[in-house]
């Protein structure tokens, strides 16, 4: 009986407390007009046995509710992920349930709050959404359920569920999501675009019939005469060629965009691009580097070679500490012996701080083509849209013009030397690395 009344938990309704409000009030009443102190003592009394057996109600079974919670093997960051809670009634009457989860410390959520309604023997989903901003293990606790009593007047609170740790990798939903896209060419849906060969491999296919946009440079002349229509010769792109994305994580990554650094857009990026290179039969390969060069996958286009690459991604760990852009360009030099198409995510927040790596950034593109991919800051542009009503806001928007024309010169002195640049925002930095990587494949750049 002592370990029954340790283990219950309970708290007493709005209802009770609005009831009990207006008993005190008769009763103070009561010293002006001696008729209330009667009438109040009878709602007293009644409150009390009500209170009674609304409490034997709720407690007079340990069987109450069921409650699961269904969780995905893993989450992905930077998307939306889906929790199910599935919940059964258990006892003979409809329950009003409110139900408190204990979401990871990562969210800072502390008013999460469910309510429902359960009919007796029956079930019912609670479905919510969670979008994590950063990698690494996310400890959730037990489901909190408070029954409210079929009298309204008492609360019941059970606990149910079991605590649970999920792993937040790099976005692979957003990867699944590209690699439905290229199977079902509807890459232009997101914003990728097919180009036109500039070039011809040369590793024969078939031959086919002509359609408007071929080039009637790959006329078949002789297939044409046999079957009475033209025909042209069909080549296989240019397949197993190496690219090697090169994953920046100093301290000019760690700035936030909507939640997440810019080493973890990188990083999303990185594993959706990889995915699409593997998928064009091309070798994908990976290297981060910071204070000194950390990860190395060799480019390779074996079925493990994305597991392995989504793995190494999801265990990036970083002081944000300057990046040793000298040691990346001898690591490269001597790990890195085939011509490869290297694509560098960085970032560059003024011409000065390109300048000190662009020694670097050109012995590297002397020896294989090399794609420096850096970062628009939104807030900037925020910034210069907002119209400018006092001197001081007129001075902050001058400012912000500056650094926004500086990030283009670096696009334009970059190309001065021969080293293909693209400045993107975050949100659209996987899209628009997939729009480069496939207008180089196309103009067989490697």
């Amino acid at each position: 009986m002592r370990k029954f009344f340790y283990s219950i938990s309970f708290y007493f309704s709005r209802w009770f407390y609005v009831a009990g409000a207006i008993i005190t009030a008769m009763f103070i009443g009561a010293w002006f007009l001696p008729g209330l102190q009667q009438a109040a003592s009878v709602l007293l009394l009644c409150l009390a046995v009500i209170v009674v057996f609304d409490f034997i109600l709720l407690f007079a079974s340990k069987k109450t509710v069921t409650a699961e919670r269904i969780l995905p093997p893993r989450f992905s960051n930077g998307d939306e992920n889906k929790i199910i809670l599935h919940l059964h009634n258990l006892r003979p009457y409809k329950l009003h349930l409110t139900i408190i989860d204990e979401l990871p410390v990562q969210f800072q959520e502390r008013k999460w709050k469910r309510e429902t309604t359960i009919a007796s023997g029956s079930d019912t989903n609670i479905e919510y959404l969670l979008k994590p901003t950063e990698r690494g293990e996310y400890q959730f606790g037990i489901i909190n359920i408070f029954i409210e009593g079929p009298l309204k007047m008492v609360i019941r609170h059970v606990r149910k569920g079991e605590e649970a740790t999920v792993a937040v990798y790099p976005s692979y939903l957003q990867m699944r999501r590209f690699q439905l896209m290229a199977a079902t060419n509807q890459l232009q849906e997101s914003g990728s675009r097919q180009l036109r060969k500039l070039g011809q491999s040369l590793e024969f296919e078939q031959i086919r019939e002509y359609v408007s946009g071929d080039d009637y440079r790959t006329i078949n002349w002789k297939a044409t005469a046999r079957k009475n229509g033209l025909m042209v010769n069909n080549f296989m792109d240019e397949r197993s060629q190496q690219v090697i994305c090169l994953i920046d994580k100093g301290r000019t990554m760690k700035m936030p965009f909507d939640g997440m650094t810019l080493l973890d857009y990188a990083i999303n990026a990185t594993l959706v691009l990889s995915n699409m290179v593997l998928l064009k039969q091309d070798k994908a390969g990976m290297l981060t580097f910071g204070k000194k060069i950390d990860q190395f996958i060799a480019p390779d286009k074996k079925t493990s070679q994305l597991s392995y690459i989504l793995e190494t991604l999801y265990k990036q760990e970083t002081n944000f500490s300057d990046s040793d852009f000298e040691a990346l360009y001898a690591t490269i030099r001597y790990r890195i012996k085939q011509r490869s198409l290297l694509i560098l995510f960085t970032n560059f927040e003024s011409f000065y701080g390109m300048e000190r790596q662009l020694p670097y950034l050109r012995q590297i593109a002397s020896h294989h083509p090399l794609l420096v991919v850096f970062f628009e800051n939104t807030e900037l542009r925020h910034l210069q849209e907002k119209s400018a009503a006092t001197l001081e806001g007129i001075y902050e928007q001058t400012i912000a013009n500056k650094f926004a024309l500086e990030k283009r010169l670096i696009v334009k002195e970059l190309h001065k030397h021969g080293i293909m640049a693209m400045l993107t925002t975050p949100h659209n930095l996987t899209a628009n690395t997939i729009n480069k990587y496939l207008e180089l494949k196309a103009r067989q750049v490697g």
